[in-house]
């Protein structure tokens, strides 16, 4: 699977986000390890807490369906259907991607190919 397949994947993710309140639309497109792609969106709450981004929508998808080992994600947010400027993943969903995911973990954004270690290099562990 190429980097573009992946963030063509994203994009047509994102166009089912739920983001009645900040108008940024976000998608991601997960790829494991078997080839297997999960996407998600983001879907927000009046009550922003209970918000919950793309990423972890489509980590929290895959995992639900026994997957646990993944090679990359591809990430794209914007507003108002624009995807070209990078939508770097917040501290949350990278913590997510470290509790299953090693430092070579592809991140695909629009402006390149990052590592979950690039991201996260002192990620919170109980070992």
């Amino acid at each position: 699977m190429e980097n573009k397949e992946l963030l063509e994947l994203a994009i047509e993710a994102a166009q089912n986000s739920y983001c009645a309140y900040s108008g940024f639309s976000v998608g991601a497109a997960l790829l494991t390890e078997d080839g297997r792609i999960f996407t998600g969106c983001n879907v927000e709450n009046s009550s922003f807490s209970l918000t919950i981004c793309a990423e972890r929508t489509a980590i929290f998808k895959a995992v639900s369906e026994g997957c646990k080992k993944f090679k990359a994600i591809a990430i794209v947010g914007g507003a108002e259907g624009n995807f070209s400027h990078p939508c770097c993943p917040c501290g949350a969903c990278l913590q997510v991607m470290s509790e299953f995911c090693d430092d070579d973990f592809s991140i695909i954004l629009t402006n390149g190919e990052f590592t979950l270690g690039e991201f996260l290099p002192m990620r919170f562990e109980l070992n």
